[in-house]
């Protein structure tokens, strides 16, 4: 059997290996945030960065409720998150669930969902899926605002900055169709320019080189897959 994976943060411009088929679609129930502490790509282990995870609407509303940043960071009527569905060849699907087991360890849990297309339609069934949880070690719940922009603005790891990281994941949601907007995202965005704009900047200090530089040395010994 072929694998199905859906993608809704950095596998939308950086793909799975293997795939045959890439399609557009959401998940229901879902609200995705940049509340995932990254110390090993878009941030380091004293300085982390912050990456999207998505999290069941209703348990991040009610954590949301019950947490003094809460009401600067809900956006109530999200619950759906637009993405892809990849589909994997059966021979390659064992190969790529480890690639994925791995690249996503630090602080998802995989869940199989259905998925609709831009008619509404479920589409797919079983599609394995990232999801973040409130009780593991990287989820940093609501931040306001505010601050979550100027940590992403101003954070890089060994896979790059922080903020790319925003832009691009905000751009290729875009452009998965007409329907996809995300009102966090574009929000988001929006306030890390200002602070780009602004000259707030990751620092460039030596010492943050070379801890980036250790951790891009220790990740190229990680199982790493090229696309057939």
């Amino acid at each position: 059997m072929n694998l199905l994976v859906f993608g809704y943060g950095s596998l939308l411009y950086k793909p799975v290996p293997h795939y045959i088929g890439r399609y557009p679609g959401y998940i229901k129930g879902f609200a995705r945030r940049f509340a995932q502490s990254s110390n090993d790509h878009r941030g380091t282990p004293a300085s982390p960065g912050r990456v999207a995870t998505i999290i069941h609407s209703d348990e991040w509303q009610d954590y949301a409720k019950s947490h003094p940043c809460g009401a600067q960071d809900a956006f109530p009527e999200d619950d759906q998150v637009w993405g892809v569905v990849y589909e994997i060849a059966q021979e390659h699907s064992f190969a790529v669930k480890a690639y994925l087991d791995h690249r996503e360890k630090n602080g998802y849990t995989e869940e199989r969902l259905d998925v609709y297309g831009p008619d509404n339609k479920i589409k797919f069934r079983d599609v394995l899926i990232y999801v973040g949880r409130l009780d593991n070690p990287a989820f940093v719940g609501p931040e306001p605002l505010k601050e979550l922009a100027m940590r992403i603005a101003t954070h890089a790891g060994p896979s790059g900055t922080n903020k790319e990281y925003l832009y691009q994941l905000a751009e290729h949601v875009r452009l998965i169709c007409p329907e996809s907007t995300d009102h966090y995202l574009e929000t988001l965005t929006a306030k890390v320019k200002e602070f780009e704009q602004a000259g707030f900047a990751p620092p460039l200090e030596s010492k943050d080189s070379a801890i980036i530089d250790q951790l891009r040395r220790s990740k190229a010994t990680d199982v790493t897959l090229t696309k057939a």
